[in-house]
């Protein structure tokens, strides 16, 4: 939490002062000896004296040579730092506003309790105002409050109750430690017979009490590490307040990948049930064969997976290893719902591959064979994975909605332990062959933008894979609108041509990006179509009724 507290003090001499003061730095910061002395958070509070002395004025804390407190969370590594003042002019001016505020015009009902007040420029500022007795002191009471100041207006409303009970401790610990020096004095020299027999001069006033006006804290309350103490306990506040609560994302609707992914997991539970209740051997391997064949579908994205021996990381590493040319054409068939087929004997490679491209389209259209001895139909897997002796039939040749990448071995491959893992393109070859004679340089709309990104160098994967994602949620949304138009209204061609228009699908790589769009379509969940159709009906059942 970006947040510091100070302990101020309304001074009969001079106003509003900031006594003490304790803000986070987060790392990387200077070393704790730069600083000040080392002081852990959940020790108790240290016993070391401050050595160097000072008067006893209530507006001072630490003497300037002081070089102050500090506590290092070693979870984090935030180092908790406290002196009379913020070490930034900005905060200092920040702080000081928020001191007299709360001293002067910020009052509760009593002068003593909670408020809050601030703003955007500001800051916003909790602050809780207290008395502390003092037998010199005008009322015999002195002035004080700690203020917790936060540009996050928000999280210090939602952290009041929290605030208000820690905060209460140390103001209840301070008021009963100086009512014990207060009745000691008292005990001694009682104050108020002393006044009564005394000339007043309101001129005069401070001097006659031979400046006891600016007694200190320290004094009051007859505490040898009164600020080690209010170090420890307001750097735990920073520490515990920024730690209790956390921002979490909170998604609306569920995407059609979400979607996607529940239904097929119901699917295969469906599946696996129905197989659990047959009998026998062969019951037992259908079972087994069915659990390989669907455990590879929910896999939509694949991050993090690591495989045995070298791998894909990336699409940006697809890229470079294959080349540009003919990545932007195996992407080309990716895209349009082509089967793509990688043949190898090496399947932790061709199985990174697939979980590199199958980030490029929505989870309901991945139908995923990572590895089979045997050639598998277009219509069971889009994805294909073959071992280097099976053969492609020849009407799959000599299709042009499929695409083969043979991968070879080199020499380098033979010494393996000689070559580093990542260096894919030496120790294969890879050949891509498709019957598609189409021009692939126009493209989709989608292609065009991701190899921008790609081939820009100063874009990190990371940033690469989130544009990625955007880009598949536009065209996605533009997916649903198209569903929506020409299969649930049922418009003419004339009508979907002026709403492509709309959605951007139109100009060069038209043809592309419509096929793109229609093959997309079959990825939508059954629950978003339900959805229409339901939605869609309820109207005309409206209608009728109005009519």
């Amino acid at each position: 939490m970006n947040a510091l507290v100070a302990l101020c003090h309304f001074c009969e001499l001079h106003g509003p002062r900031t006594l003490f003061c304790t803000e986070a730095l987060h790392p990387p910061s200077p070393s704790p000896s730069q600083h000040g002395v080392r002081v852990r958070i959940f020790n108790p509070p240290p016993s070391t004296p401050i050595s160097t002395p000072f008067p006893p004025q209530g507006c001072r804390s630490l003497p300037a040579s002081h070089p102050g407190f500090v506590s290092i969370d070693d979870e984090t590594g935030i180092r908790f730092l406290s002196h009379q003042h913020p070490r930034q002019s900005q905060l200092f001016s920040v702080v000081r506003q928020a001191c007299v505020r709360s001293l002067s015009c910020e009052v509760c009902p009593g002068r003593e309790g909670p408020i809050f007040f601030g703003d955007e420029q500001h800051g916003f500022v909790f602050s809780h105002t207290f008395f502390i007795k003092d037998s010199l002191a005008r009322g015999f009471q002195r002035w004080y409050s700690i203020v917790m100041v936060a540009m996050d207006r928000i999280y210090l409303i939602n952290s009041w109750p929290f605030l208000l009970r820690h905060l209460r401790l140390t103001i209840q610990s301070l008021q009963s430690t100086a009512l014990k020096v207060f009745d000691n004095e008292q005990g001694v020299c009682p104050q108020r017979a002393v006044r009564m027999n005394s000339v007043f001069s309101p001129a005069v006033y401070p001097h006659q009490r031979s400046g006891s006006a600016a007694r200190s804290l320290t004094s009051l309350t007859q505490h040898p590490n009164l600020w080690a103490s209010l170090h420890s306990s307001f750097s735990w506040l920073l520490k515990a307040c920024g730690s209790r609560l956390t921002e979490k994302l909170l998604e609306g609707a569920p995407t059609e990948d979400t979607l996607v992914l529940k239904e097929r997991q119901t699917e295969q539970e469906e599946e696996i049930s129905c197989w659990e209740g047959g009998e026998g051997v062969s019951s037992r391997l259908q079972l087994n064969r069915l659990e390989r064949e669907l455990g590879d579908f929910p896999c939509d994205k694949g991050q993090g997976v690591e495989f045995p021996g070298p791998h894909f990381r990336s699409l940006r590493h697809l890229r470079l290893v294959l080349g540009a040319p003919e990545f932007r054409q195996l992407v080309w068939h990716v895209l349009m719902g082509n089967q793509v087929i990688w043949r190898g004997a090496d399947p932790g490679l061709i199985q990174s591959a697939f979980t590199v491209l199958k980030a490029l389209l929505p989870v309901g259209c991945v139908r995923l064979i990572p590895y089979s001895a045997q050639y598998e139909e277009a219509y069971r897997c889009n994805f294909l994975g073959l071992s280097p002796d099976v053969t492609i039939p020849a009407h799959v040749s000599s299709s042009e909605f499929s695409v083969l990448v043979d991968v070879a071995n080199t020499e380098k491959s033979c010494q393996y332990s000689a070559v580093s893992e990542d260096d894919i393109a030496s120790m294969y070859q890879f050949i891509n062959s498709s019957a598609n004679v189409q021009p692939t340089d126009k493209g989709p709309t989608l292609l065009n933008k991701l190899e921008v990104a790609l081939s820009n160098e100063n874009l990190s994967v990371e940033v690469v894979s989130h544009c990625l994602l955007c880009l598949k949620e536009e065209w996605m949304n533009k997916v649903k609108v198209l569903f929506k138009f020409s299969k649930v209204d049922g418009r003419g061609r004339e009508d979907t041509q002026k709403v492509l228009a709309v959605l951007g699908a139109t100009g060069p790589g038209e043809d592309d990006n419509v096929r793109l769009l229609k093959f997309w379509m079959t990825g939508l969940s059954k629950t978003y179509k339900s959805h229409l159709m339901t939605a869609v009906r309820g109207l005309l059942a409206k209608k009728r009724n109005l009519t």
